[in-house]
């Protein structure tokens, strides 16, 4: 692993950026983990979710290979990266490495099924469990003079308890009776088409929208800890998308 970055070396606040909010958007990511009996690296392509704190969730049935590979060694790396355009290689992705495990707490399946509704299809198959990544490091390519080793710290953010106690309610709550601002999130201050935006979370740092085709992340101004600061900064950019063109 890499040394810890020290102060004259820690990330500039865009790279932070776009490394977190491609893990929180990008709903899927290529998995590679090592075969067993031989090692070789084993690629696959699993639908994701993440923590509150930005650690990827995974739902893997234990019938496939990847959740035999990750049973005999837990070590494993994630490929997320943007919607491609044009060159795909262009487009800013990132490689994040850590240790995978198991992970029964509900708050976990709820984002995730957030995230991804249509695995409430198969969740409660007897085969199938979430996990959640352990992240260690990770690896940015954002474009010129913007590819970066980064360290456990600058991937996640930074836990705020009470937040996660009141998240769910805040989600239901914009869900059902905000679809309209939720609307303008997306369309006013995101610049997006139309849709059935739905609110998947909310975290210190913002909240994640998504339609069936695409997610989105949209950035409050400054850290928020509680239900009491969340609901200001909601409103607040409420007034702000309806002022916008």
């Amino acid at each position: 692993m890499s040394a810890a970055p020290t102060a004259a070396d820690a990330p500039p606040e865009d790279i932070v950026r776009t490394a977190r909010d491609l893990v929180r958007s990008a709903g899927r990511a290529a998995l590679s983990t090592a075969a067993v009996g031989d090692g070789w690296p084993f690629g696959s392509l699993v639908a994701t979710a993440c923590t509150q704190e930005g650690e990827p969730l995974l739902l893997l049935s234990d019938l496939a290979e990847h959740s035999r590979n990750i049973a005999a060694d837990p070590r494993a790396s994630l490929l997320f990266a943007a919607s491609p355009g044009e060159d795909a290689l262009a487009e800013a992705r990132v490689a994040v490495l850590g240790r995978i495990a198991p992970d029964a707490s509900a708050a976990s399946l709820r984002r995730y099924l957030a995230r991804q509704p249509s695995a409430s299809g198969y969740v409660d198959f007897k085969d199938f469990r979430l996990y959640r990544m352990a992240v260690e490091r990770a690896h940015l390519v954002a474009g010129f003079g913007r590819i970066r080793w980064l360290d456990r710290d600058a991937v996640l953010v930074p836990p705020a308890p009470a937040l996660a106690e009141s998240e769910a309610g805040i989600v239901d709550h914009m869900n059902e009776d905000h679809a309209d601002a939720i609307e303008l999130y997306a369309t006013r201050l995101l610049g997006l088409p139309p849709g059935p935006w739905r609110m998947t979370g909310i975290d210190p740092e913002g909240i994640d929208l998504a339609t069936d085709a695409r997610a989105a992340r949209l950035r409050f101004d400054a850290r928020i800890e509680d239900a009491g600061a969340a609901r200001a900064e909601l409103v607040r950019l409420v007034r702000e998308a309806r002022r916008a063109p």
